[in-house]
């Protein structure tokens, strides 16, 4: 029994050998994924073409239904849960491409002009600018808090210096209650960032092997 024992451990150990240098990770639907297809972008089965929308167009004729649209595309394209997204601009403004705060934040997802100029958004009131500049700054503090959500929705109401600082929500009764209300309706947490999956070797129809603990993946060739 005890030799049998050997012969498997050395085996795992060997398999391990043989494919630990090929395996990396990447973030795909905000899960962490297990691959060893680490120099080409990987992304699901599902494909889709990001929609134009030019703030030349009249904003107030745009849909829910069509930013909604905008928002889950650009969600997948970054690896965030369109659920969580949906739910700040439902706190944010209502899905209104118009809205401006008293503190000066515009659009969709509210963005402050610091932040609109960080993200290279020119056009705020272009919902699809202002939508793929909030998810990239939402990705943003996500990677900054290690995958806490409730970190990264404090930050985005009340600036990443002031959490990072605190290492805490704020006791800003504001801050607080945005967070406590999308955290609610989300009804989310941290583990979309965990591992759920084992690693398993998918036989693409050309012959490809790829080992990931995703079996709902397609390649395409980095452009």
């Amino acid at each position: 029994m005890f030799i049998v024992l050997q012969i498997v451990a050395f085996l795992i150990f060997l398999t391990c050998n043989a494919f630990a240098d090929r395996i990396c990770v990447k973030i795909i639907d905000g899960e962490k994924v297990y691959t060893n297809i680490c120099e080409k972008k990987i992304s699901l089965k599902k494909s889709y073409k990001p929609q134009k929308f030019s703030s030349s167009n009249n904003v107030s004729s745009i849909s829910k239904q069509e930013l909604e649209k905008i928002v889950e595309e650009r969600s997948i394209f970054y690896g965030i849960d369109p659920k969580l997204i949906k739910e700040m601009i439902r706190e944010e403004s209502g899905w209104n491409p118009n809205a401006v705060s008293p503190k000066g934040a515009m659009g969709v997802m509210q963005l402050m002009p610091g932040t609109a100029v960080l993200m290279g958004v020119k056009d705020p009131f272009d919902p699809v600018q202002n939508i793929d500049g909030g998810i990239r700054y939402m990705k943003y503090l996500l990677e900054k808090f290690n995958g806490n959500f409730q970190l990264a929705l404090a930050a985005y109401n009340a600036g990443p210096s002031l959490v990072e600082a605190l290492g805490r929500i704020p006791n800003i009764a504001e801050t607080q209650n945005y967070v406590r209300k999308i955290s609610l309706r989300y009804s989310g947490s941290s583990s979309h960032y965990k591992i759920k999956k084992p690693i398993k070797a998918v036989v693409l129809s050309d012959g490809t092997v790829i080992y990931t603990n995703r079996e709902d993946l397609y390649i395409w060739t980095t452009q």
